[in-house]
C-alpha cells in the first residue's frame, strides 16, 4: 500500500509503517500546500492512504470523492512515544481502509 504522511506527522514515523511504501509531504516538497491541492496531488500520485493529525480535514474536504482513504491520528502530541503507541491500530486500520473513507485511530 502506498501511504502519504501529512506534514504534521514527524518523518521518523515513516519507518514504522512495515510492509508499506511510505512517502512524506516533507520529502515530496509539498510543505505548505493547501489541503485541497495536497489531496489532489496525492490522488494524482496514486496513494492508497493519507495519514494526518488534522482533525478538521474531513469537515473541510469532500473525502468521499477521494481515490484513497484518510486515516486521522487522534493523539495528544507529536511526540514519538505517543505516535508509536498508536502504530498497532494504524497498521490494522490500513488493512481495511477504502477510497473515500475516513478512519480515526486513538482517542
Amino acid at each position: 500500500m502506498r501511504v502519504l504522511l501529512d506534514e504534521n506527522i514527524p518523518v521518523e514515523l515513516a519507518s514504522l509503517f512495515t510492509d508499506h511504501e511510505v512517502h512524506t509531504v516533507v520529502g515530496l516538497g509539498w510543505v505548505g500546500v493547501a489541503n485541497g491541492e495536497l489531496l489532489r496531488l496525492a490522488g494524482r500520485e496514486k496513494f492508497d492512504a493519507f495519514v494526518t493529525m488534522d482533525r478538521s480535514l474531513e469537515h473541510q474536504q469532500n473525502i468521499a470523492k477521494l481515490p484513497f482513504g484518510v486515516l486521522v491520528l487522534r493523539v495528544r502530541s507529536k511526540r514519538m512515544e505517543h505516535l508509536t503507541a498508536l502504530m498497532p491500530g494504524v497498521l490494522v486500520a490500513l488493512t481495511s481502509i477504502k477510497a473515500g473513507w475516513v478512519r480515526q485511530v486513538g482517542g
